[in-house]
């Protein structure tokens, strides 16, 4: 059991036959009146982000989630399909719970699956990926100081901004949780 005054960010429990995850949290002490928690949830089969408000002895039961370190197999258009890297078990799961993770995971590669009781609900790619790029407008020699961008597209499909240096071919390395260029690699 977890109190609402204990609340920490990423704090995971159970209410209203829901599983939240604990985005923001305030503990306001008003001159008058009692305390209270200010707290911005979100729901980890979802994505539904909300606030509200919490009593400080308000008590929640504890959600356990699972971390699992998966391997991207395949997809046959609408089911997208991992493998347990330790009992070789196959997992499908639907598009809306993959997409995210997908634009920087190739097929073969590792993943992150996220589960409660059980079932898998989220996945996510590693921090940082490496991908080559496919497409893009021909870099020009002498724009290498420039802060100016130009969009590329990368094996996975996904479309980001580049420096003007990029070329096809280039590898380059992505941070997966603002999908963000970071440097090309040799």
């Amino acid at each position: 059991m977890v109190f609402a005054g204990d609340f920490r960010k990423g704090t995971t429990f159970e209410w209203d036959g829901a599983v939240y995850s604990v985005v923001e949290f305030l503990h306001v002490k008003p001159g008058k009146g009692s305390p209270f928690v200010r707290a911005k949830l979100k729901n980890v089969m979802t994505g539904q982000v909300k606030e509200t408000t919490f009593n400080p002895s308000d008590k929640f039961q504890v959600a356990v989630i699972e971390k699992k370190e998966m391997t991207y197999l395949y997809n046959d258009g609408e089911i997208y399909y991992f493998m347990d890297t330790e009992t070789y078990d196959q997992i499908p799961l639907n598009k809306d719970s993959v997409e995210d993770a997908l634009n920087f995971v190739k097929e073969n590669e590792n993943c992150t699956m996220y589960f409660y009781k059980g079932n898998p609900f989220a996945v996510y790619a590693p921090n940082f990926v490496e991908l080559e790029v496919i497409d893009c407008e021909p870099g020009i020699q002498g724009d290498t100081s420039k802060s100016t961008t130009k969009p590329a597209k990368v094996e996975t499909g996904y479309v980001l901004n580049v420096p003007l240096f990029i070329n096809i071919g280039d590898k380059i390395r992505i941070d997966t949780r603002d999908g963000s260029y970071m440097e090309r690699v040799k």
